[in-house]
């Protein structure tokens, strides 16, 4: 469909290190491997996407959330024929700078760094990771991504303006990223909706007639699943309507998108980054959905009593061992001050934990 705006690997602004191609792979087919084998890939196995693995272990953590969006960019991708190898390896990528505690581990670092002058992102911890904090190769630093990916890391979520953010001036600011890269936000708000969903389900939070209240195109689908289905359990009929809102949203995506980019008349890649929106986007009515969704969630699951009491017990934590590490770095293995400011390093060092190794590490401490 839109196989004119797909970036080519041969067209890529290439490493900062550079390095000779490979016989039988791409550029971005060896920045998915990279990824896939790098530690902090391999860590977010731990990592708590929304619910903690302590109440069961069924929950989506960060690497399945990671994987079910690669799955869905990647179909997005393959259908509007843009470049798959691309647009799986920054799916992969996207979220490997997330600390522990999902959204409350962001939050709390977000405030501790505050009063050194610096934020907390996690797209942009997740550029320190890939750049400098991954120590695999001899020949250079960090796993020497291609430039296309570096940018899609720091820009799939939000585009920023020439100097808005100084660090990141070398990403082409006031630039749209190349369409596999702006596929990826969406793709992951179509994943978490739908497991959040799930899991919410599975924790006992809400109910489908709930959802169904609230969100009129999941009430339609539920509809049918039970006419559908009418001796199926509870939870089968559930995981069947959830399948379907899935292959909605993503349809939605598909068809929004096309639209959009026919629209606008873009004919090449570079048209694409200079025009004045993204073209990724949903339908005007899978978008109203997908607002709709999240608002429920938001109201029904993130803003809950169980979670909210874990959310303020990890910010508690978090904050605890940071402020203690800030007076006592060499209690954290590894971590050289010297090398950086010490409220720098003591976030890295925070920042790609795992749930499990900051408690194992806050028990030892505390």
């Amino acid at each position: 469909m839109l196989a004119h705006l797909r970036f080519p690997a041969e067209s890529s602004r290439g490493r900062r290190y550079p390095e000779p191609e490979h016989p039988y792979r791409n550029a971005f087919q060896r920045d998915r491997d990279r990824i896939i084998h790098s530690r902090a890939f391999r860590r977010l196995e731990h990592k708590t996407q929304v619910f903690a693995p302590a109440l069961s272990d069924h929950f989506r953590n960060r690497l399945t959330h990671t994987i079910e969006v690669s799955q869905i960019a990647r179909t997005v991708a393959n259908v509007l024929g843009l470049n798959e190898d691309l647009t799986e390896a920054l799916a992969l990528v996207h979220d490997v700078g997330h600390p522990p505690f999902a959204h409350a581990g962001e939050e709390a670092l977000d405030a501790l760094m505050r009063p050194f002058g610096e934020r907390f992102d996690h797209n942009i911890q997740s550029l320190r990771a890939v750049d400098s904090l991954e120590q695999r190769y001899p020949r250079f630093p960090g796993l020497n991504l291609s430039f296309e990916v570096r940018e899609g890391v720091v820009k799939h979520s939000r585009d920023f303006e020439p100097g808005e953010i100084p660090a990141l001036d070398a990403y082409l600011p006031g630039l749209r990223p190349v369409l596999e890269a702006q596929l990826i936000d969406l793709a992951d708000e179509v994943a978490y909706n739908t497991a959040d969903l799930d899991d919410s389900f599975e924790a006992g939070l809400l109910t489908p007639e709930q959802v169904a209240v609230d969100v009129p195109a999941y009430a339609e689908i539920l509809d049918t699943v039970e006419t559908q289905f009418p001796g199926a359990s509870d939870r089968e009929r559930f995981q069947e309507s959830i399948r379907q809102l899935i292959d909605d949203l993503v349809s939605g995506l598909i068809e929004g998108t096309v639209s959009a980019a026919r629209k606008s008349g873009a004919g090449s890649v570079e048209e694409v980054r200079r025009y004045p929106v993204r073209l990724a986007c949903f339908s005007e009515e899978v978008l109203e959905t997908s607002r709709q969704l999240k608002k429920f969630l938001f109201r029904n699951v993130y803003s809950s009593g169980e979670l909210g009491q874990e959310r303020q017990e990890s910010i508690e934590r978090l904050t605890r061992m940071f402020r203690y590490l800030m007076d006592h770095p060499e209690k954290a293995p590894g971590l050289d001050p010297e090398k950086m400011p010490r409220h720098r390093a003591v976030c890295d060092y925070i920042a790609g934990m795992t749930d499990r190794y900051f408690f194992r590490v806050y028990e030892g401490l505390f």
